[in-house]
């Protein structure tokens, strides 16, 4: 199994893409180490996986927390020796009450709410595990962009457009920080993706708006939640391991 043996802390893990990544690597031989700050659902998820034969624990945590990030951290590497791989899945536009606010309806307080949600945990996360994966010699870290960072989501602001060209960069200059380490870092770019957080906001769509949004995408669906796994599951295996710095656009060709 791809991920046989391997410890992978996985954030946002309660749900969504995370939820999905976290039942790929644990059915697939990983022990998983689901970080969320929703504690019900999260132990929910991770009873699931080890329903399923898998090896799952969840700690509860903010990842936007520098002295959580750490302590959490700190107690894997304790408990298991060792992390090979992180997955970044905290993000989200949908967290300020008009997600496609133009540039002159976002207020200050939403534009920095926005860029933190988006960037600080993913860059917590990497400072606490970088030097744990350098001495290993070896470790995968697989961070959540969007198509909005490349610009072409006519659905949300410019400040999560912001945040997610951040996650981009950030990707690309921390694979060369770590290569010589060992130490991939890529991403990926979702397109609009059916979890539990964005259902209910597609659900309120009308059918042209759905109809819309399906006939730009050139697989003629939308994207649920195992799609985007999928690619974040490759990319932290080691069939990827000459991958690093890049993005890849989970969209279906939009």
């Amino acid at each position: 199994m791809r991920f046989d043996g391997q410890v992978a802390l996985i954030t946002a893990a309660a749900s969504g893409i995370g939820k999905a990544t976290a039942e790929i690597i644990g059915g697939e031989g990983g022990l998983v180490v689901g970080v969320d700050t929703d504690e019900g659902r999260l132990e929910k998820a991770m009873a699931a996986i080890r329903d399923a034969g898998g090896r799952a624990q969840g700690r509860r945590a903010d990842a936007l927390d520098e002295a959580q990030v750490r302590a959490t951290v700190e107690d894997v590497v304790r408990e298991h020796g060792r992390i090979d791989i992180l997955v970044n899945a905290v993000g989200g536009s949908t967290i300020i009450p008009r997600p496609a606010a133009t540039v002159d309806e976002l207020t200050p307080s939403e534009w920095q709410r926005l860029l933190a949600f988006n960037l600080d945990g993913t860059f917590l996360l990497c400072r606490a595990v970088a030097p744990v994966m350098k001495r290993q010699g070896r470790g995968k870290i697989v961070n959540l962009s969007s198509i909005a960072g490349r610009g072409i989501s006519a659905s949300s602001s410019s400040a999560y457009a912001a945040a997610k060209g951040g996650i981009i960069a950030f990707t690309r200059k921390l694979a060369h920080e770590l290569g010589p380490f060992g130490v991939t870092v890529n991403a990926i770019a979702p397109s609009l993706t059916l979890t539990e957080r964005l259902r209910p906001r597609w659900d309120g769509w009308t059918a042209e708006q759905k109809a819309q949004e399906i006939a730009r995408n050139p697989l003629r669906r939308v994207a649920e939640a195992r799609d985007q796994a999928r690619v974040i599951c490759f990319l932290a295996s080691a069939d990827a391991d000459f991958v690093t710095g890049v993005t890849i656009d989970v969209t279906g060709g939009v």
